[in-house]
C-alpha cells in the first residue's frame, strides 16, 4: 500500500506523481547530491495519494469537480468566488485520522526532541515543474511552522490552495486538467536565513538565455520576499567556465535596494509566523553576499544543473547562524531553454520619447497602450486587452489576466519573483522595481513599456512606434571577410552574442564609464577633497564597494569581462576612454576637473589625455581593470584599442605606458589596435603599424576630419558621406598598408552599419572584417552574400 508520509532522503525524481515536483527534487538531491557538496535540509513529505485519500471524504472531491466543470476562469469575479469556495471546503475538512498520525510520528523524528523546532511547509504538485510549465507560485508555501498543530494547519492551508484562483486559471490556460493534479505537502527544517540572506538563481541568463553563467539574486531575510517580487533584491552573474577553470568568475554586481526583510514572527501559526521589517541602511549598502558565497552557491548551482541536464531555477539561503548556505528548492527552468535558437526575434524602438520612469526589464519586448493602475485583484475587470498594467507588485494571482496586457510595471520586485516568471512564459514585457510607477504614471495615458533595451526598461509617455524583425539563423551564407559587432552596452552583451558574429570589433570603454559608473575617475581618486555635497553623491553611487576606485575599477571590470564572456573564443576590441572634456565634465565631479574647449571635438581626448601628467592616474585605472581581466580572469581574448593618435610620437609614449602598467603588447598574446581615425594616420600608416598590431577604422571621425566639416552640424550635415572619394582614397591607403604589413584591418565606424554598399566595397578592398551595430548586422550580411 502507497504510504502517506515519506522522508525526503527516500525519494528522487522519478516520485513526481508521488509527492510532485518540489518534493521530489528535493528528494532526489539529499540522495543523490550531498556528497558531491549540495546541502539540502531534510525534512519529509506527504503523499499525493494521502491528498487523494483526504479529497474523497464526505464526497468532498465529486463537489470540487463539480464546481469547476463550467468555470469560465476569465470571469474573474466568479473565479475569485468559486476558488474561495472550494479552499473554505477543504480547510472544514478534518485530515484523515491515519494521515494526521503518520505525520505527527515523522514530524517527531525530524525534531529530534524539540518540539519547537520551526519547519517550512511546501506545496509540491504533480503537475508541478515539468518540462513544458513552470507552475511558478501557484501554490503556497508556509514559513516558521512551529508546533505539531500548527504543522497540521498548515498542511491543510497547503492542500486548499491548489485551488487558489491563479492556480485554477493557470492549469486550464494550460490545458492541464484538475483532476489530474494532486497535491504533496513538504515538511522541511527552516534555514536560519532570517538573520542571512536568501534568494534565486538560475542556469542561464533569463531573459536571453545565455547558457555560460549563474545568474543569483539576493536579499536579506527569508526568500519569500524575493520570490514574491516584495523588495529589489542585488543580482550577480557568475561565469560557468571561469569557475570551473579557478579563476576569478563574478562577472557582474548590481546592488538593490534591499528595504525590506522578512523574518520570524512571535506565532508559529499561519498568518502570524513571519513579519516584514525594515532593513538598516547601513545594510542596504553593502551586498547581501560576498565573493567567496557567489562563488559556492554557483558551483552547487552547476553540481545540479549537470545532474538533472538542463538549465535550473533554484532557490537558496544563507543561515545566519552557522553561515553555511542550502538549497531550499530547485526545479528545470521552462521558458528561455525552450525557446527556438534558429529564430531570432528582435523588437527595435523605432522612435524615443520622454522616459517617465525605468525598472528592470524583464524579457525583450515591447508594449504599448493605456495605463491602469491596479490595486487589487478585485480591480482586475478594469483592465481590457492591450493595456498597461501598473501596479506597487503584481502577484501570480493576478496570471488570469497578466496576459491580457500589453506590458506589466510594478514599484517593487525582482527579475526573479514568480511574476516575472509568469510574466515571460506568457511572452508579456514587464518592467519591475521602478519604484514610484504607481506615482508617475497617469490612469488612462498612454505610454510604450521597453525591455529592448538592456538591463533597464524604459517607460516612454505616448505610443511610439517599433518593429519585431525575425530572422532565421540557421545557415548563415559565407562572406569573404569577418562580420563582428560594434557592443557599447555590457547589458545587451549575453543577447548580441546570440547573432552570428566573429567578435566585438569595438567596445566602448566610455560607455561602460557612462552607464555603470557615472563618476569622473579624477573624483573618484580625490574623494577626500570633495565638495561635501559631491562627496555624498560619490560615496552612494560606490555603495557595496571597499573605496571609490576600487569601485571604478571593479566596474569596468565587470563591463569588460562580460564582454569577454559574452564572445568567449573571439576577439573583443576594447577601446580606451575617448570621452571629449565636455562629455567628462558632465560625470558626477567632472566640471572640477574638466577644462572648458572651444572645440571639445579636436581637444583634450584620446591618446593625448594618456600621457598628459594630470590624466595619467585615471588611464592607469583602466589600465588595471584590462590587467586583471586578461591575467587574473583569463580573458585573453580582450584586445585593446587606442584612440584619435595624432602623432607618431604619442603613439610610442601610449604602448611604453601600457607595458609600464603590465599590458606588454605581444605578451600573453595581447595585440593593441590602433584607431585609424585622422588623416595623418592613413597618410603615415607604416609609421603608426610600427608601434601597432594593426587598424580599426573610424570611419565617423575620418571622415568629418577629411571633408572638414563637423557632423553634428544640421547646417552641413548633408555633405557628410563615408563614401566619398577623398575618404575612400585614405580608406584605401589604411587597407593597404596593414595588409602590406600583415597586420590586422578592420573598420568600427558607422559607414557600413548605415551603407551595406560601403561594406561591399571594404570587402573588395581586402579589409579584414566590418564591425556593424547589431541590429544592421543579419541585413547587412545577407545584403553581402547576394553581391559578393
Amino acid at each position: 500500500m502507497e504510504p502517506r508520509v515519506i522522508d525526503l532522503a527516500k525519494l528522487g525524481k522519478n516520485d513526481i506523481d508521488r509527492v510532485g515536483g518540489k518534493n521530489a527534487s528535493l528528494g532526489e538531491m539529499i540522495s543523490h547530491l550531498a556528497g558531491a557538496g549540495v546541502s539540502v535540509p531534510g525534512g519529509f513529505a506527504t503523499t499525493a495519494q494521502a491528498f487523494r485519500d483526504f479529497l474523497e471524504q464526505s464526497g468532498l472531491n465529486a463537489r470540487i469537480q463539480n464546481a469547476l466543470q463550467n468555470l469560465n476562469v476569465d470571469d474573474v469575479q466568479t473565479l475569485i468566488k468559486t476558488g474561495a469556495q472550494i479552499r473554505q471546503w477543504i480547510i472544514e475538512t478534518p485530515l484523515t485520522a491515519e494521515l494526521e498520525q503518520d505525520v505527527r510520528t515523522a514530524f517527531a523524528t525530524l525534531s529530534e526532541g524539540n518540539p519547537d523546532v520551526a519547519v517550512a511547509v511546501r506545496s509540491s504538485a504533480t503537475a508541478e515543474d515539468l518540462p513544458d510549465a513552470s507552475f511558478a507560485g501557484q501554490q503556497e508555501t508556509f514559513l516558521n511552522i512551529r508546533g505539531i498543530d500548527n504543522v497540521l494547519i498548515a498542511i491543510k492551508e497547503v492542500f486548499a490552495s491548489l485551488f487558489n484562483d491563479r492556480a485554477i486559471a493557470y492549469r486550464v490556460h494550460q490545458g492541464y486538467a484538475h483532476q489530474g493534479v494532486a497535491l504533496s505537502a513538504g515538511i522541511q527544517r527552516m534555514v536560519r536565513s532570517e538573520t542571512g540572506a536568501a534568494g534565486v538563481m538560475f542556469t542561464l541568463d533569463t531573459e536571453s538565455g545565455f547558457r555560460d553563467v549563474v545568474f543569483i539574486t539576493a536579499a536579506y531575510g527569508l526568500g519569500e520576499t524575493v520570490v514574491q517580487g516584495a523588495v529589489n533584491p542585488d543580482e550577480f552573474y557568475v561565469s560557468k567556465p571561469l569557475l570551473e577553470n579557478g579563476k576569478h568568475a563574478i562577472v557582474r554586481r548590481n546592488l538593490g535596494s534591499k528595504h525590506q526583510k522578512m523574518i520570524y514572527g512571535d506565532s508559529g501559526v499561519t498568518g502570524h509566523s513571519t513579519v516584514i521589517v525594515d532593513v538598516d541602511k547601513a545594510d542596504r549598502q553593502k551586498f547581501a553576499l560576498n565573493d567567496q558565497e557567489l562563488v559556492e552557491l554557483s558551483k552547487q548551482a552547476l553540481i545540479i544543473e549537470k545532474h538533472y541536464g538542463s538549465p535550473m531555477d533554484i532557490e537558496w539561503a544563507k543561515d545566519g547562524d552557522d553561515g553555511k548556505l542550502y538549497i531550499v528548492q530547485a526545479r528545470p527552468e521552462t521558458v528561455k531553454s525552450r525557446q527556438n535558437v534558429g529564430t531570432m526575434e528582435r523588437y527595435l524602438l523605432k522612435q524615443k520619447g520622454t522616459v517617465l520612469c525605468e525598472g528592470r526589464s524583464i524579457g525583450q519586448r515591447i508594449g504599448s497602450g493605456k495605463v491602469r493602475i491596479i490595486n487589487s485583484i478585485k480591480e482586475m475587470d478594469i483592465l481590457q486587452p492591450g493595456d498597461v498594467l501598473v501596479s506597487d507588485m503584481t502577484d501570480p494571482d493576478w496570471e488570469p489576466v497578466m496576459k491580457r496586457a500589453s506590458a506589466i510595471i510594478t514599484n517593487r520586485g525582482g527579475r526573479t519573483c514568480h511574476a516575472a516568471i509568469i510574466a515571460r512564459e506568457l511572452g508579456v514585457p514587464a518592467i519591475v522595481g521602478c519604484g514610484n510607477a504607481t506615482e508617475v504614471l497617469v490612469d488612462g495615458t498612454e505610454v510604450t513599456a521597453s525591455c529592448a533595451e538592456g538591463d533597464t526598461g524604459y517607460i516612454y509617455e505616448g505610443a511610439l512606434d517599433f518593429e519585431v524583425q525575425k530572422n532565421s539563423i540557421d545557415s548563415m551564407p559565407p562572406l569573404a571577410f569577418k562580420i563582428m559587432m560594434n557592443v557599447g552596452n555590457p547589458d545587451r552583451a549575453f543577447d548580441f552574442a546570440q547573432i552570428p558574429n566573429q567578435g566585438v570589433g569595438l567596445a566602448r570603454l566610455e560607455f561602460i564609464i557612462n552607464r555603470m559608473i557615472g563618476v569622473h575617475p579624477k573624483a573618484l581618486i580625490n574623494i577626500d577633497s570633495l565638495p561635501r555635497e559631491t562627496r555624498a553623491a560619490v560615496l552612494a553611487r560606490t555603495a557595496g564597494y571597499a573605496t571609490p576606485v576600487e569601485f571604478f575599477v571593479e566596474k569596468l571590470v565587470e563591463g569588460i569581462s562580460t564582454l569577454a564572456v559574452s564572445f568567449a573564443g573571439k576577439p573583443v576590441i576594447v577601446r580606451m576612454s575617448d570621452f571629449k572634456s565636455n562629455e567628462y565634465a558632465n560625470l558626477i565631479g567632472g566640471k572640477l576637473y574638466e577644462p572648458e574647449e572651444e572645440n571639445p571635438m579636436l581637444g583634450f581626448r584620446g591618446a593625448s589625455r594618456y600621457v598628459s601628467d594630470n590624466f595619467r592616474d585615471c588611464f592607469e585605472l583602466e589600465c588595471r581593470a584590462l590587467k586583471k581581466v586578461r591575467d587574473e580572469m583569463g580573458l585573453t581574448n580582450v584586445e585593446i584599442m587606442i584612440p584619435f593618435v595624432r602623432t607618431v610620437g604619442e603613439a610610442a609614449r601610449v604602448i611604453e605606458l601600457l607595458a609600464q602598467n603590465g599590458l606588454v603588447r605581444g605578451e600573453n598574446g595581447l595585440r593593441v589596435i590602433m584607431m585609424c581615425e585622422l588623416p595623418t594616420n592613413a597618410l603615415l600608416a607604416d609609421k603608426f603599424l610600427e608601434h601597432f598590431d594593426g587598424f580599426s577604422i573610424g570611419s565617423n571621425d575620418l571622415t568629418q576630419l577629411t571633408l572638414g566639416l563637423d557632423r553634428d552640424s544640421g547646417i552641413v550635415s548633408h555633405l557628410f558621406d563615408e563614401r566619398d572619394d577623398a575618404v575612400k582614397a585614405l580608406l584605401s591607403m589604411a587597407i593597404s598598408a596593414c595588409r602590406k604589413a600583415n597586420k590586422y584591418i578592420g573598420i568600427c565606424g558607422q559607414g557600413p552599419s548605415d551603407h551595406p554598399d560601403l561594406a561591399l566595397w571594404l570587402m573588395e578592398q581586402g579589409i579584414d572584417s566590418v564591425s556593424l551595430n547589431p541590429d544592421s548586422v543579419l541585413d547587412t550580411w545577407f545584403f553581402l552574400a547576394q553581391n559578393q
